[in-house]
């Protein structure tokens, strides 16, 4: 029998294909806001950065410098996402997004500690209990995506092995956060003279096929490509603002 091998995507591609998603999102949101297609598959990055934070986790050298860069980007984000969202330095109405993997990281890493080997009637209440605590705290905060999108990150936190119990987790998952939960905008399409209905957020999960196909490989890897992944976020948003502002 012959086997076919595969190499997968590695952690660097999945970095790249998320970063160039998530820019197609926000020029939609800025530039191009009739270009639909641009936020529909805007709408598969964010899944798939979910499910690098927890894969980071697992992978760095220093959990605390993993945790105070998120922290110190959040910051630095801030001011450049206010400008695009509230058109003002200052709008404490919606959070940016490492906000979101800031929360979660920070309950992945309390869950970690506080696990007992081989008893898991005590470590799954503590996922639960911060599961609840974490989707109110991020709706509470408004950071981006919410409760919902704290509770993305834990789902790939739960569900990491490659089995397919896990699959089947995240699918399920990642269906009732973004249909159920935040899909709130529709789609309406006629095929063979019925109707349908497509949640926008529903794209999301197309992000599992790159994910899935990850092979935990790190692919190409240097100080200046972790760092430039970082600010990739608050530059390219203070430039769209600044580009939407002389088009105004």
């Amino acid at each position: 029998m012959v086997q076919i091998k595969t190499k997968g995507i590695s952690s660097f591609s999945l970095h790249i294909l998320a970063m160039i998603l998530m820019l197609c999102d926000h020029l939609w949101a800025t530039l191009f806001p009739a270009q639909e297609w641009m936020t529909c598959i805007g709408r598969v990055a964010f899944p798939i950065f979910a499910f690098m934070i927890v894969e980071g986790f697992f992978h760095t050298a220093n959990v605390r410098k993993y945790i105070s860069r998120l922290f110190i980007f959040a910051i630095v984000s801030e001011i450049p996402f206010n400008l695009i969202y509230g058109s003002s330095p200052i709008y404490p109405f919606h959070q940016n997004v490492l906000w979101t993997f800031l929360i979660a990281l920070l309950s992945i890493t309390l869950i970690e500690k506080a696990k007992v080997k081989g008893k898991w009637w005590l470590t799954w209440p503590a996922i639960v209990i911060t599961a609840l605590i974490d989707y109110l705290l991020g709706a509470i905060a408004m950071v981006d995506y919410f409760g919902a999108g704290v509770l993305t990150v834990l789902v790939f936190y739960i569900f990491r092995e490659k089995k397919w119990w896990c699959f089947l987790g995240q699918f399920i998952c990642l269906a009732l956060l973004n249909i159920k939960v935040i899909g709130s905008y529709f789609y309406s399409i006629s095929l063979a003279g019925y109707e349908f209905q497509i949640v926008q957020q529903s794209f999301a999960l197309l992000s599992l096929i790159p994910i899935w196909l990850y092979r935990g490989k790190q692919g190409y890897h240097s100080k200046w490509f972790q760092y430039a992944c970082y600010a990739f976020y608050p530059a390219h948003l203070l430039l769209l603002y600044l580009i939407w502002q002389y088009m105004i």
